[in-house]
């Protein structure tokens, strides 16, 4: 038995090589692949969707070592948009655990699941996880109920400016930057040097503007007292149960609570069935399980240990993001 498998190896090895064959070795699963509808529970013809909104939110690629990855914009985009074409989608409920994002990246996923609403007339309910925080609480505000897990973090509405500074490192090895810019301002928030307090200045009120906005359709979506703007806009973070009390969420619940919930505001029973989208198919699969695979569509990573979940792509920029610690 053993020498024939050796023939036959030999014998593919030699006809591919002659060309004869062109095999395809897919060692992972690739984001190239169309992604497929899958049952998690529950039956019937109309259908309630999971879509996973996990981890740094933005608009390009992440990953770190050998991996890269659709970012989280471009997987829930492109789930929307299948979504979009099956009407027997009656509800979509959004498993939010992230910390937020690119301001940018945040503003379009908001958009994005505001125009699904309107095209397709479903309804949408936020289940929020471990973290739904500043970007990740942005996102929730798109739909039409948001729940929150009983351990849930969330609030630090507003925009916080990050940036690296090296100008001290680069002393230290000897190393100078020059730049030649057309304007005063053209280099403003370089790394390579200190602001100026003009600088400073300028950067907070486009800082302000932006948590105005964040702050604002907080306020007008979760229709806010005035009592509570002040408390919010301090990107204070929240626990579930005080986020229930100042009208940041609807109510707090489970999972299984949450599909009952968007099941009762779609018109569907409660064992209504429950799909998620994936590239390729899980084993015992659960709505417990309702994340993107780590490996889709990434290349081959032998080194990931985790960090590209804990510690997100930072660049400078503007973010909703809450960032413990630091970086």
């Amino acid at each position: 038995m053993a020498r024939s498998i050796r023939v036959v190896l030999i014998a593919v090895c030699l006809l591919a090589a002659a060309g004869c064959i062109k095999p395809k070795i897919t060692l992972f699963p690739s984001r190239t692949e169309p992604l497929e509808e899958y049952t998690l529970q529950g039956k019937g013809d109309e259908k309630i969707l999971v879509i996973p909104i996990k981890g740094f939110i933005s608009d390009g690629p992440t990953g770190y070592f050998l991996a890269k990855k659709a970012g989280v914009v471009q997987e829930v985009a492109s789930q929307l948009k299948k979504a979009e074409k099956d009407k027997k989608i009656k509800g979509v409920i959004l498993k939010i655990d992230s910390p937020g994002g690119t301001v940018t990246a945040s503003d379009i996923l908001y958009h994005e699941i505001m125009n699904y609403k309107k095209c397709s007339g479903a309804k949408v309910i936020a289940i929020m996880m471990g973290v739904a925080a500043s970007g990740g609480y942005y996102t929730a505000l798109s739909s039409d109920f948001i729940m929150a897990h009983p351990t849930t973090i969330t609030g630090s509405i507003g925009v916080i400016f990050l940036r690296p500074n090296v100008k001290g490192l680069l002393g230290k090895i000897g190393v100078d930057i020059e730049v030649d810019k057309s304007g005063q301002r053209k280099d403003m928030g370089s790394p390579f040097r200190v602001a100026t307090p003009e600088e400073r200045q300028l950067m907070q009120k486009l800082i302000h503007d932006l948590a105005d906005k964040f702050i604002t359709l907080a306020a007008d979506r979760r229709k806010l007292s005035e009592e509570t703007r002040p408390l919010i806009s301090s990107g204070q973070i929240f626990d579930a149960d005080e986020a229930l009390r100042l009208g940041l969420i609807d109510r707090i619940g489970y999972l299984d609570d949450a599909v009952r919930e968007i099941a009762k505001m779609s018109g569907l029973p409660e064992d209504a069935k429950v799909v998620i989208y994936r590239r390729y198919e899980y084993h015992d699969d659960n709505i417990y399980n309702a994340s993107a695979p780590k490996l889709d569509g990434l290349a081959i990573n032998l080194m990931d240990i985790g960090l590209s979940e804990a510690i997100p792509p930072l660049q400078s920029g503007l973010y909703y993001l809450w960032v413990p610690g630091g970086l």
